[in-house]
């Protein structure tokens, strides 16, 4: 269903018991490090819940994960929430990533099966003497670091790999009876989808947080093509939206803003109140939407309210 701005964007004050959390990739290159650093400092006022830092395939990030979740720690007021997966190490390998973690003062850990290591769409794997899926893997942390939080991952219209939703849903109470505190989404744009998946949960007896994940659509293509290979269906709408912007790259920031914020304010309509969002590591866009859920900075809302 195609959310609508104009019912939700009459609600006063939206940003009263709202929070959100922001993900982050870890950068490859001077230049793509300095913008990081920007939209993090552009973000950082919004006061997020936290912010994820993400692990490459097979581990490849690892040390540039784990630079840039120190950094964090170290140069902002944020609290960094490390990803994890079980591709391509050991048990051991793995339980000294988090040991290295817990020791600068990481509290939270997003624990994730990982892509196989060939790649989506290929056949996963379990590597040799490592955890096997991601419920072993949040076990082995809460096992060890029984404080440590965990979120994990969650899909609104079934991991690519399921063979029906009785799977799918069994995995993700494995997790959550493995001691998950939360799941985030993959990203989805029908939130009827979302409502369906919530409905299910229920059904099954699974009761946690479920943080929708949030992707603006800088890109329409190859968010397209990233869908396709996510199991993330593209409405016919949301594809009419961006039709004709290929090389109208102003349009499109403008456009892909209104439907993320049509999207959100229609969510929040729904009861939800938690937001994950996928930043590409570029703050403009989540900024504009956190603005129009009636989130600030907050020295501007401490000013607001005296006034």
């Amino acid at each position: 269903m195609e959310p609508s701005l104009t019912r939700a964007s009459r609600r006063p004050d939206p940003g009263r018991g709202l929070a959100v959390s922001f993900e982050f990739f870890p950068p490859k290159t001077a230049e793509m490090e300095a913008t990081l650093w920007r939209s993090i400092e552009r973000l950082a006022p919004l006061a997020p819940a936290f912010v994820s830092v993400t692990y490459g395939a097979g581990g490849s990030t690892r040390e540039r994960t784990h630079a840039t979740v120190k950094r964090i720690l170290a140069d902002t007021r944020l609290t960094p929430a490390a990803h994890l997966t079980c591709v391509a190490a050991t048990r051991d390998e793995v339980d000294a990533v988090v040991e290295a973690y817990s020791d600068i003062g990481v509290c939270h850990i997003v624990a994730l099966r990982g892509d196989p290591a060939g790649g989506l769409g290929t056949r996963y794997e379990p590597t040799s003497g490592g955890y096997a899926y991601a419920a072993d893997l949040v076990a082995g942390i809460k096992r060890r670091h029984p404080a440590m939080e965990v979120s994990v991952a969650a899909y609104v219209e079934r991991h690519p790999e399921s063979r029906d939703w009785t799977s799918e849903l069994d995995n993700l109470k494995r997790k959550v009876d493995a001691g998950a505190n939360r799941a985030i989404t993959q990203f989805f744009f029908d939130n009827d989808l979302f409502d369906a998946f919530r409905e299910r949960l229920a059904a099954a007896n699974i009761a946690l947080p479920v943080v929708p994940g949030i992707v603006p659509v800088t890109n329409f293509a190859h968010t397209a093509r990233f869908a396709a290979k996510a199991g993330a269906s593209v409405p016919a709408w949301l594809a009419a939206r961006f039709e004709g912007l290929d090389e109208d790259p102003t349009t499109r920031q403008l456009v892909a803003a209104a439907v993320a914020a049509e999207q959100v304010l229609d969510l929040v309509d729904r009861g939800v109140t938690q937001f994950h969002f996928y930043t590409m590591n570029r703050a403009d866009l989540v900024y504009a939407i956190c603005h129009l859920l009636g989130l600030r900075p907050a020295k501007r809302a401490a000013t607001e309210a005296a006034a």
